[in-house]
């Protein structure tokens, strides 16, 4: 197919593609650091806290959360593929590019949601007769992943999109 296409897109597209799905495959790795450095950080101290503090429940809602994290970072990495999309065409380039952007911004909306619960969350366990130290310690976690979760997925976004422009600029 790219026999027959400009030597300029044939030439262009298949760098384009590389080093987008590269920046992706770099990203899952951003995030799988971060959720190991959770994991271990906070399993160590899920160990050595009070099960009857704030602190034990903040480590052990980071624990699970990045259970997730490391699993989505490892299922992002595996099926980045920067070395084979050099046969897309244009419209499947475009067609990668913008659905990868959707789910950026869907999951930044999600990450406004996650800071909202925790914040939620923080002001249940300031009045709670019952177990306020859980409502403290998952809120403040929701506090942080979804802050870091926010500023990852939106760096991520905003330097992924910059290959919409070469992308849009070979749309005959």
């Amino acid at each position: 197919m790219l026999t027959f296409l400009p030597f300029s897109l044939a030439a262009v597209l298949p760098l384009i593609n590389h080093d987008r799905e590269l920046l992706a495959e770099r990203g899952m790795a951003v995030l799988a650091t971060w959720a190991l450095l959770n994991l271990v950080v906070s399993g160590y101290s899920l160990a050595r806290t009070n099960g009857r503090t704030p602190a034990h429940y903040f480590h052990q809602m980071n624990v699970g959360w990045n259970f997730v994290n490391a699993v989505l970072a490892v299922v992002g990495m595996v099926r980045a593929h920067p070395n084979q999309v050099a046969g897309l065409t244009l419209a499947d380039s475009l067609t990668a590019q913008f659905d990868f952007e959707k789910i950026l911004l869907l999951n930044a909306g999600l990450d406004v949601a996650y800071l909202c619960i925790g914040s939620w969350l923080r002001a249940r366990g300031a009045v709670a007769a019952q177990r306020p130290e859980r409502l403290l310690g998952f809120g403040r976690s929701l506090w942080l992943q979804g802050g870091f979760l926010l500023l990852f997925d939106l760096s991520l976004y905003f330097v992924y999109h910059q290959y919409a422009a070469p992308l849009l600029k070979l749309v005959p």
